[in-house]
């Protein structure tokens, strides 16, 4: 069975690209370069998403990628001045703790185009990429209060910042759409960016929930996450991934995915350079741009019932046109109760 996720247009941002032979004869020489957030470009999540979508514009265009993995959060401006010193361009800014760095560089590099995914720039030589997360959070979050038997089910987010706040703000809503009677028990994984990679402590704040009764949590944590889903597998109780499809790392156990297409954003943003259609500015994708989505796919389609799909189905249309309205928690740092 197919993945339900496809790839999207970026109307803001792409404009009259050229295709075809034409496109390869103008193509620019580039020499683009990517800065992951902290953890690994390996963590299977977020960072990899951004991973796979250079890998492919290197493998299609046969145009190197140059890559710098942080250790620290000091890091992030060093490379950057470095890249652009180098003449990379454009250069790739994974996470929101980029932006202030890349508003920093941007202005003393104003001939250097830099992509920013999940924070914003206002300056003509930056792309900013955003994405509604609530919105697939919202999805996954019917079909966790759907696939409970206890009716409790969990979040543990990675560093508390308003961005996981997004993504667990749109989970309860979606969680009370589809039982208002459902808990929801939430935790945070810590406050500093090192919360993003430590499994040890996602598998413990799992494990923590499943003993009050928890039978079904989303994890949106990055490399911690890892730990979540397999701290779920080992309770005999179900999961959810987030950002790459995860699905497959415990197949049977991953109820599903809250997909967030960051490897197309990548790969776009390359694209439209090599191709002359690059443009600054600021977008924000959802569901109806086909950038966010749940999977559903050979390793959970058992988990999901029809009920369960043709519901999810009609609530992402219904987000789609308008007819429901997802709280977004950054408009406002608030939640419905």
């Amino acid at each position: 069975m197919p993945v339900t996720i496809g790839g999207f247009v970026r109307a803001i941002l792409v404009v009259g690209a050229v295709s075809g032979p034409a496109a390869a004869a103008e193509a620019a020489d580039i020499k683009p370069a990517v800065v992951f957030d902290l953890g690994t470009k390996y963590d299977k999540s977020f960072n990899e998403g951004v991973f796979n979508g250079t890998e492919r514009f290197r493998k299609e265009f046969n145009v190197p990628v140059a890559e710098f993995e942080p250790a620290n959060e000091t890091q992030f401006e060093q490379a950057h001045r470095r890249f652009a010193q180098r003449g990379q361009d454009p250069i790739l800014a994974v996470g929101f703790n980029q932006a202030s760095v890349v508003d920093r560089i941007a202005k003393d590099f104003p001939d250097t185009r830099f992509s920013l995914i999940d924070g914003v720039s206002k300056l003509p030589n930056v792309q900013s990429v955003l994405f509604r997360e609530q919105e697939g959070s919202f999805l996954v979050g019917m079909l966790a209060a759907m696939a409970s038997k206890t009716g409790k089910v969990g979040f543990v987010g990675g560093m508390d910042i308003p961005l996981i706040r997004r993504f667990a703000c749109g989970y309860g809503q979606g969680v009370r759409y589809a039982d208002a009677k459902a808990e929801l028990i939430q935790n945070m994984t810590g406050t500093t960016p090192s919360a993003w990679n430590d499994p040890g402590r996602g598998a413990e704040l799992a494990r923590g929930q499943f003993d009050r009764g928890v039978d079904v949590v989303f994890a949106a944590a990055g490399a911690t996450g890892l730990g979540v889903l397999q701290a779920a597998k080992d309770a005999g109780k179900l999961s959810i991934g987030v950002d790459s499809n995860q699905n497959h790392l415990h197949p049977g156990s991953v109820l599903t995915s809250m997909v967030k297409r960051v490897d197309v954003a990548a790969f776009d943003s390359f694209k439209e350079a090599r191709d002359g259609t690059w443009k600054g500015g600021v977008s924000v994708l959802g569901l109806k741009d086909g950038a966010i989505d749940w999977a559903l796919d050979d390793n959970n389609k058992a988990l999901i019932t029809a009920d369960m799909k043709s519901r999810v189905d009609a609530a992402k249309a219904d987000i789609i046109s308008g007819k429901i309205k997802v709280v977004d928690y950054m408009e406002g740092n608030s939640c419905p109760p």
